[in-house]
């Protein structure tokens, strides 16, 4: 195991360093770039721009600039914001917990039922209910993010009144309950194009199993119905599944971005925006480290139970 994974973890590592000098350089050459806030302030002259960039080391060469970044990164110095003058770090931690509530809970919901709707789908090919969740499953995944998410807020917020618009909990209120009835919207709204997703790779993948020799002989020698599909078609048709799961963070993160910020959920995504809107590049480069991150172990996590699931992975 040791040998399949030390070099998935190099890559890994290669591959966060690509991303942090792409995402650096391009905030750094990005029109204005960190001093775009300083020279909108009233009464800023060049002379006092340009002292402001020496100050900051920004008069410097991009991959020198990029080297020292890198340097206090290392050291758990992810710089200050300029927006309120709090650590990156500290910023962040405050955020990350909304936004890992929000796309667990969207997984969960997008795995069990697309799971289960791809699975009564293959076992009931060619149906009605089977082509009726064809339909529906291209219509969800040709339904923007931001389209549905008001949608849903119209109906069920403002004309129906069965849940809150937008939060993350009442003001006077934080009881599980409360955070619970916030959480429906965002997280049924994020989980939506998953669900199509699973539905249809589920399927695919329940399909391909089912026709397999040992689901033949199963059925041959007499095992129930119910036995052969959760001990034998199920259980091999998860398999390839647990790599979509790795492959969905981008996606899952993604539609937080749109989600968290339609319904105004204090997460990773919302402040993304707000940083970009404030020219805030310190917190904006953190974020992008700290998805990058995500995704990375999703990834590799997800490779390790592939591995400890199928043995015929780890040596190949």
């Amino acid at each position: 195991m040791t040998r399949y994974l030390l070099p998935r973890l190099g890559q890994s590592l290669v591959l966060l360093l690509i991303v942090s000098f792409i995402g650096f350089a391009v905030l750094t050459l990005a029109p204005g770039g960190p001093l775009s806030q300083f020279a909108l302030s009233p009464g800023m002259t060049q002379a006092q721009i340009d002292r402001i960039a020496e100050q900051m080391g920004l008069n410097r060469p991009l991959i020198v600039q990029y080297l020292d970044w890198l340097s206090h990164l290392l050291m758990g110095d992810w710089g200050t914001s300029y927006r309120d003058g709090q650590p990156v770090l500290s910023v962040i931690a405050r955020h990350l917990p909304a936004t890992l509530l929000l796309m667990g809970t969207a997984t969960v919901l997008a795995v069990s039922i697309g799971s289960a709707i791809g699975i009564a789908s293959a076992i009931r090919r060619g149906s009605v209910f089977d082509y009726s969740m064809t339909v529906l499953s291209m219509v969800a995944l040709s339904i923007p993010t931001f389209w549905f998410g008001l949608i849903a807020i119209y109906v069920f917020s403002l004309n129906l009144g069965w849940l809150p618009a937008g939060n993350m909990y009442s003001v006077g209120d934080r009881s599980l309950l409360d955070y619970l009835r916030h959480l429906i919207l965002p997280a049924s709204v994020l989980a939506l194009v998953d669900i199509a997703v699973w539905s249809r790779y589920m399927r695919t993948a329940t399909l391909n199993v089912v026709n397999q020799d040992f689901v033949r002989t199963a059925r041959a020698k007499g095992l129930t119905r119910r036995r052969v599909l959760f001990k034998h078609i199920v259980g091999n048709a998860l398999v390839p599944m647990i790599t979509l799961a790795g492959l969905e963070l981008p996606v899952l993160l993604g539609g937080a971005l749109v989600t968290e910020t339609v319904f105004t959920w204090p997460g990773m995504g919302r402040l993304f925006l707000d940083s970009l809107g404030y020219s805030d590049y310190p917190v904006v480069m953190g974020l992008l480290m700290t998805s990058a991150l995500l995704v990375l172990v999703g990834n590799l996590a997800a490779d390790l139970c592939v591995a400890l699931i199928d043995p015929r992975i780890r040596l190949a």
